[in-house]
């Protein structure tokens, strides 16, 4: 009951159909208190896929894209009408995997930097409106998203293994896998209040660890 509020409405959206997106813009549309002002902002998110090249099917990676990258990118188109006549923000969460590629994340990086340079196109076309659009690039946003969770993860670990093909099972190892899932950690960080709401924010925010620095 205290997460009740009558300003907060819930509908279901899937980003990877353009008829699901298009009522979701419509139905925004009619419950804006003020529709002649427009939207004040648009915050995406998305879905991981951690593991190596070999243990990736292309309908895993064809699926982290879709959501990550092309449902950003349709979400957005929809709602930059009335984004820009509200002269409002659109927050782009990556991660430093979009500047930064790693091993075991091909899928996830190719997303991220693919989002970014979305959002660094998008900006200055932005910027004639008085619009703003802003780069989050966390290192882990896990706690806060749930992208990360302890569950998630171990789902994770059980899906790549007993997905792989014996030769690649046979040349990793259990293990392996184990390992790599475990350097996985979370932490949670409030910045995103900041990119959504600040009058004058900045055009990146990249909470990391000191060694992504």
């Amino acid at each position: 009951d205290a997460k009740k509020s009558d300003d907060m409405k819930v509908l279901q959206l899937n980003v990877c159909s353009d008829q699901e997106v298009a009522q979701a813009a419509e139905f925004v549309k009619n419950n804006l208190k003020e529709p002649e002002k427009g939207l004040w902002g648009s915050v995406n998110t998305g879905m991981s896929a951690f593991r190596e090249v070999e243990f990736t099917s292309s309908h895993t990676c064809k699926e982290v894209e879709d959501v990550n990258l092309w449902g950003t990118v349709r979400v957005i188109k929809v709602f930059l009408p009335h984004i820009h006549s509200h002269k409002g923000r659109v927050v782009n969460i990556t991660s430093m995997l979009g500047r930064i590629a790693s091993p075991s994340c091909s899928s996830y990086c190719l997303s991220s930097f693919g989002v970014a340079a979305f959002s660094d196109c998008l900006q200055p076309e932005m910027h004639r409106w008085g619009a703003c659009v802003l780069l989050f690039e966390p290192s882990n946003f896990g706690a806060t998203t749930g992208i990360l969770m302890h569950d998630s993860i171990e789902a994770q670990a059980e899906e790549l293994w007993s997905g792989a093909s014996k030769a690649v099972q046979a040349d990793y190892g259990k293990p392996y896998v184990t390992c790599q899932i475990t350097l996985l950690k979370s932490f949670i960080n409030s910045s995103l209040t900041d990119a959504l709401a600040s009058t004058y924010p900045y055009p990146r925010y990249s909470p990391t660890e000191a060694y992504w620095r």
